[in-house]
């Protein structure tokens, strides 16, 4: 149920997706052996190679193999391989898949049709998604070993859209109802100039078979006078608030407390 793209322009999603993939080995390399992932306490530095070395080979595979159906990409399972035992397993691993990945989506026109989950089936977004998959990883892998910097502020501005509309977001679906649960809310940028105004829905209903009550956004761009409240931050921060990382900066909040609770119930839901 995600919604569709905004008029942000596209950040260069193929060189951020190297450059944060090489940082992300780079900080992890040296790790001590069991040390835990604070913002994602079940897993230690091994468990978030093997997680970012299985997401990208497995968009590696659809990308190389030019996967378009569900019935393709359920064959993928006959061939992944085991989880290494040792870091230089896992990071030969994450090489190989990482490398594949790249390589794979450079070589494709972005309109070209592959699965996706989400709405949009092509291989531009594929690179849109695993370009920040990657940063939120980075950053996990940063805060893991005491080493953070900066995000970038395009890419970081363009995530805070995917994770409003596509991560977070809702877009009327046949079989489902949604009703509204607080007031709209501005969502914006101090330093990217850029804002959206969300409004936390409840949806129930049927979905593919299954019945669904959840929270999510709806979504539209720019803000709206008539909101009950704003939340204003860096991009690079919001995005970390959007995916439930430590920002680095305050984030503002004013206005109705319940249309904010609102918002933030609906951010409860981990994303990996």
């Amino acid at each position: 149920m995600p919604s569709g793209p905004s008029d942000l322009a596209a950040p260069p999603f193929l060189d951020h997706l190297a450059e944060e993939s090489a940082r992300f080995r780079a900080v992890l390399a040296d790790a001590p052996p069991g040390v835990r992932v604070p913002t994602c306490p079940d897993w230690d530095a091994d468990d978030l190679i093997w997680h970012l070395a299985e997401v990208q080979w497995f968009w590696g595979a659809i990308a190389s193999g030019g996967l378009t159906t569900r019935a393709e990409v359920d064959t993928l399972d006959e061939r992944r391989v085991e989880r290494p035992a040792d870091r230089a397993g896992l990071l030969g691993h994450f090489d190989r898949s990482s490398s594949r990945l790249h390589s794979a989506l450079a070589a494709l026109d972005p309109a070209t049709e592959l699965w996706m989950w989400a709405d949009e089936h092509t291989a531009g977004y594929i690179a849109r998604r695993q370009a920040h998959e990657a940063m939120i990883h980075r950053l996990d892998a940063e805060l893991t070993v005491g080493a953070r910097t900066p995000l970038d502020c395009r890419l970081a501005a363009d995530g805070v859209d995917e994770a409003l509309r596509i991560m977070r977001g809702y877009e009327p679906e046949p079989g489902l109802a949604h009703e509204p649960i607080a007031g709209s809310v501005t969502i914006a940028t101090v330093d990217a100039m850029h804002a959206w105004t969300v409004t936390p829905v409840r949806i129930t209903g049927t979905y593919e078979g299954q019945d669904i009550d959840l929270k999510r956004l709806l979504v539209a761009d720019g803000p709206d006078e008539a909101s009950a409240a704003e939340i204003c931050g860096s991009a690079a921060d919001l995005d970390c608030w959007l995916w439930n990382r430590p920002a680095v900066d305050a984030i503002t909040r004013e206005g109705d407390p319940a249309a904010l609770a609102a918002v933030d119930a609906v951010l409860t839901d981990a994303i990996d």
